[in-house]
């Protein structure tokens, strides 16, 4: 892992269910994020890439791994220091509405982490609240005095970003952020991130589904696929020359609008398998083109196969 890297994620594992049925939803996954870049984590639902988030925010903890976020393990912290370490470290929801409480004012739910943590007295609360609504595009005066179900899903995920950085986090987690809104509205939340990363030099990890979402705003890119990560490098190598099987099905996926663009390989075929039995060896290998004996019998590891390019692949594109 890199040393400048603010956030450092070691062979993370996540387990759920009783002791005779456990379902690992997340299986030695490991990453870096440097100091002011992003890192989209991508794949289909079920891949695990949410609980990910979830723990490296603390959510949730994790059943093993270690987590350091700016050099100290936040599994090693007392209950009092964690919570303090915190602050530092927020999240944006998936659902924008249902994060929000529907009883309190717009202007109370970006005020109520100062009111926790911050010292301050209400009107200086209230001040710096309204500075921040103004700061992710809403008008204090028009919202500020109205609650979460008078305001439209955008104008929501709006108000869950600016209560996220009212505490000044050095790394913001996006959980979905825009799969909930209209494509026209995911747009503008996607360049109010760009924006807010830029002015408070923030370093994100953007968790989504869409590889075309996670282009706009990502400096590289992670893929998960059944609890592991399968390739992980900057994002235009990946976008250009995916060399896992599923990164290049992901990358077919993405619409675009030339008929002439050359698919990166055949398109795949069946399901995502159960994460309470996955298959033995690649866990991709049931649903890959390029499957041989060695893919169920051998688990690829993840390796360098280009400066800062990993694929966890025993044929990998540049192979074949």
């Amino acid at each position: 892992m890199s040393e400048q890297a603010l956030l450092s994620v070691e062979n993370l594992v996540v387990d759920y269910g009783r002791r005779h049925r456990r379902v690992q939803a997340v299986s030695g996954v490991s990453f870096a994020v440097p100091e002011r870049q992003t890192l989209g984590l991508v794949g289909e639902s079920g891949s695990g890439k949410s609980t990910t988030g979830r723990c490296v925010s603390f959510v949730q903890r994790p059943t093993g791994g270690t987590v350091r976020f700016a050099g100290t393990d936040l599994s090693t912290l007392p209950a009092r220091e964690l919570r303090r370490a915190r602050t530092k470290l927020q999240m944006v929801f998936q659902d924008p509405i249902s994060s929000l409480n529907p009883r309190r004012k717009v202007i109370d739910i970006v005020a109520e982490p100062l009111a926790i943590w911050g010292g301050v007295n209400r009107k200086e609360m209230m001040r710096r609240a309204a500075d921040m609504l103004e700061a992710v595009g809403m008008d204090p005066a028009v919202t500020g005095n109205r609650r979460p179900g008078e305001l439209s899903g955008g104008q929501c995920q709006r108000i869950s970003v600016a209560r996220a950085l009212m505490l000044e986090p050095a790394l913001l987690v996006c959980d979905e952020p825009v799969s909930a809104l209209d494509v026209s509205v995911q747009a503008q939340i996607l360049n109010l991130l760009t924006d807010l990363k830029e002015r408070y030099g923030l370093t994100m990890l953007f968790i989504a589904h869409d590889l075309a979402v996670v282009k706009a705003t990502s400096d590289r890119v992670a893929v998960m696929y059944l609890g592991k990560l399968c390739e992980l490098g900057p994002v235009e190598d990946l976008y250009l020359s995916p060399q896992h099987p599923y990164s290049a099905a992901l990358v077919d996926a993405v619409p675009v609008p030339d008929p002439r663009r050359p698919v990166a390989g055949p398109p795949l075929s069946g399901d995502m398998p159960s994460p309470a039995d996955p298959p033995s060896g690649c866990r991709f290998r049931t649903r890959c083109p390029f499957a041989q004996d060695i893919c169920a019998i051998e688990e690829p590891p993840l390796e360098e196969i280009a400066p800062g390019h990993l694929v966890a692949c025993h044929f990998p594109t540049s192979s074949r």
